[in-house]
């Protein structure tokens, strides 16, 4: 028997081997995981959709910034809490927090490493991009604020056209927090005490940057994000049954059958006759003696039109009030009408042909300031100059100078555009 076990040396054995291996199960669980039930697999793919493309927008516009070719893409769409953004990113980093003004109720959180910072402010200067001795500065905070404020605004009119409304921010509120500082996320943002929306993109700009860029939602923010986004696109595909009844009603007014009464001659012969009392005579040799005295000075009132149509038709008619001839009286000044103003009009639209191929010169103004001499005589490249507009505020379309229309600024590929909203008479 030596070597060998006893039942009860064999039992417990196994009883502390399945004690060992139920340690780690339970130390898995036990972290404070986000809760992944908050959001389903669908409203994940829907966020991700709508992340995608204003980031591709504002990417653009990061291009324009810093004249690099700029790439923003890739998101990845998980729920998260602030344990895992302090395990998931450097120390310190720069937080840029911005709201929503209208079209939206809530804000976001856009996080920057600390170097990407300081390679896209160099950048904006005129630099080259490695320039980044030295800590971020408030120079560097605000050269990030503008360059996050144009790049937000330019995602913000891509939601526009995605959710089918007005959306606009507030100017990006940009600080350097120092994560290891930070144990609870509620102090940056109250969405931040629990879980939230972490939108992970990878960001690249030329051959200086191959980073990360955050984006953090609160949960709710996010559903009512994905709900306005699937009920715009459900009532986009619906717009067209919705429209297609609406050309049904547009024949009906239109007075097409109403010239079956004017190849009638007869009425057409006779509508002149109430201008005229004393006319009746000449055109009367077809008539009864009875209906000549119908068209008598103060004779009208009487019941006689409505007993004579059995004698002739043509005449009393005119007379004070037949409702079946109205039409036939509207018609006849509606026909000359037409053709008078369609006679005048030939040699206009005539004219306008001539002048079709004409080239005219179209300027999209996006605003206006003042400078001193002084100030101009300053100019450098990086210089940031300050118009008399708001961000998200529709520009100016003038054609030779002279103002015609507002339009909001879109992003078509990688050229800007304007979208017309309002023709100025």
């Amino acid at each position: 028997m030596d070597g060998m076990l006893s039942q009860d040396e064999i039992n417990a054995l196994l009883s502390g081997m399945s004690t060992e291996d139920n340690e780690p199960t339970q130390s898995v669980v036990e972290p404070g995981a986000a809760d992944e039930s908050l959001l389903s697999d669908v409203e994940k793919d829907a966020i991700g959709e709508v992340a995608n493309i204003s980031m591709g927008t504002s990417a653009t516009t990061m291009y324009s910034l810093v004249n690099r070719k700029t790439n923003i893409t890739t998101p990845v769409v998980e729920l998260s809490n602030w344990q895992t953004v302090l395990d998931a990113y450097e120390k310190p980093c720069v937080f840029i927090l911005i709201k929503y003004t209208a079209g939206l109720d809530g804000s976001n959180i856009l996080v920057l490493k600390e170097n990407d910072v300081k390679v896209i402010t160099d950048l904006m200067m005129g630099g080259d991009g490695t320039n980044t001795e030295g800590e971020i500065g408030d120079l560097h905070l605000s050269a990030i604020s503008e360059a996050m404020n144009q790049m937000m605004g330019a995602s913000a009119t891509s939601l526009s056209t995605m959710l089918g409304t007005m959306i606009d921010i507030s100017p990006p509120d940009a600080r350097l927090t120092d994560l290891s500082e930070v144990e609870d996320g509620s102090a940056i943002a109250d969405f931040l005490g629990g879980t939230f929306v972490k939108i992970t993109f990878r960001m690249q700009i030329d051959e200086l940057v191959d980073s990360s860029l955050m984006q953090l939602y609160p949960v709710d923010f996010a559903k009512k994000l994905v709900e306005t986004f699937m009920d715009n696109q459900m009532g986009a595909g619906g717009g067209g049954d919705a429209a297609a009844p609406a050309p049904a009603p547009a024949p009906a007014p239109a007075p097409a059958p109403a010239p079956a009464p004017a190849p009638a001659p007869a009425p057409a012969a006779a509508a002149p006759m109430p201008d005229q009392p004393m006319a009746p005579p000449p055109g009367m040799p077809a008539m009864d003696p009875n209906q000549a005295a119908m068209p008598g000075y103060g004779m009208p009132p009487q019941g006689m039109p409505y007993q004579m149509p059995p004698g002739g038709m043509p005449y009393p008619m005119p007379g004070y009030g037949m409702p079946q001839m109205a039409p036939g009286i509207n018609v006849q000044p509606a026909q000359f009408q037409n053709f008078s103003s369609g006679y005048g009009a030939v040699p206009g639209q005539e004219n306008i042909d001539l002048i079709m191929d004409v080239p005219l010169g179209v300027t999209v103004e996006l605003g206006r300031t003042t400078k001193l001499i002084s100030e101009i005589l300053d100019f450098a490249p990086g210089t940031i100059i300050e118009l008399d507009k708001i961000a998200g505020e529709p520009v100016d379309v003038l054609v030779n100078g002279k103002f015609v229309a507002r339009g909001e600024v879109v992003v078509i590929e990688e050229s800007f555009g304007v979208r017309v909203s309002e023709i100025v008479k």
